[in-house]
């Protein structure tokens, strides 16, 4: 970078742009991408870096993009040495790109490239942090449409750091906004929250979302359930403090029960208690302090990856774009 201010940077007519492409098995996609990619940089003033990241695919996607880069010099290719997952795959585009300006977007064409002008135009009236909020939801079936309702509205509840609602991971940050997010080095990922936590300036531009272009999506029920599982336990504690009321509650409420057994006794006598009663006591209170044992134990394992102090993720290649994003 030159050492323009951060302001005085984005009101030159000229800037660099960088957009990080995490890329998991997107061979199907990839062209097409970079076919829309190139009309969106036609109709904006600065300069373009393309950052893919190869998050270890399988299929063709890294000889799909030594393609596109050996006939466009824009292209940067970070090749992860395998699946660090999206999250990371983010981190380290994030880590690569050099632009005044850096636009995070998937490569599946479910959120179009032709907004980055209007998020490049906020950019330039101050905000640091312009993401796109959906309105709608195309391709995607009534449960997941369901569920995402419910889960966007639960962690925003649950989180002390407002997280906008139906908000994906596409935005785009200012330099000092990519710069701060480069000093949260945390092993559990969860950029949605990440992106808010730093605060500054922040906007939402509204967009419908379309279906993916081709290909399928890399999301099953398991990895969304842990993902909704990592968004929860890196932004809130309230699942602890559940645990501690829900312990405090049941036991109240035993102590409750002995009082008035203790009582009855006194007063009428009491026979033997009956079998499935014990049962079902014995069996609700066990499966209460599993519940508070499992939770405990997700925030634990969190804290012992953490204490590794493991680098997030490891690369195998990097070729950078010809023409450097700050020269």
């Amino acid at each position: 970078m030159n050492k323009l201010t951060e302001n005085q940077e984005r009101n030159r007519s000229e800037y660099a742009l960088s957009v990080v492409v995490p890329a998991y098995n997107e061979e199907e996609v990839l062209s097409e991408f970079h076919r829309r990619m190139a009309d969106v940089a036609t109709k904006i003033d600065g300069s373009l870096e393309l950052v893919f990241v190869n998050d270890g695919s399988t299929d063709r996607t890294l000889e799909i993009l030594q393609e596109l880069r050996s006939s466009d010099t824009r292209i940067s290719i970070v090749d992860l040495s395998r699946n660090f997952g999206k999250e990371i795959a983010m981190t380290a585009g994030l880590d690569h790109a050099r632009g005044d300006a850096v636009v995070v977007i998937d490569a599946d064409l479910q959120d179009p490239p032709e907004l980055i002008p209007e998020m490049i135009q906020h950019w330039q009236e101050g905000y640091d942090v312009v993401y796109a909020k959906r309105t709608s939801r195309a391709g995607e079936s009534a449960l997941k449409k369901a569920t995402a309702f419910l889960y966007y509205r639960t962690i925003g509840k649950l989180s002390p750091v407002h997280i906008p609602a139906d908000t994906g991971d596409f935005r785009l940050l200012s330099r000092r906004a990519v710069d701060a997010l480069a000093g949260l080095r945390e092993q559990h990922r969860f950029m949605k929250g990440l992106f808010s936590w730093i605060g500054y300036p922040q906007k939402a531009v509204l967009y419908e979302r379309h279906a993916r272009h081709d290909g399928y999506t890399k999301w099953n029920f398991r990895g969304l359930w842990n993902f909704a599982i990592e968004g929860i336990t890196s932004f809130s504690i309230l699942p602890l403090k559940m645990a501690t009321y829900v312990g405090v509650i049941t036991a109240s409420g035993a102590f409750l029960f002995g009082l008035f057994l203790i009582v009855q006794t006194l007063l009428f006598g009491n026979p033997v208690a009956g079998y499935p009663s014990l049962m079902v006591v014995i069996l609700f209170l066990g499966g209460i302090q599993l519940i508070a044992l499992g939770i405990i134990g997700e925030y634990l394992g969190r804290m012992f990856d953490e204490t590794k102090g493991r680098p997030l993720y490891l690369i195998k290649g990097y070729q950078a774009a010809d023409k450097a994003a700050d020269d």
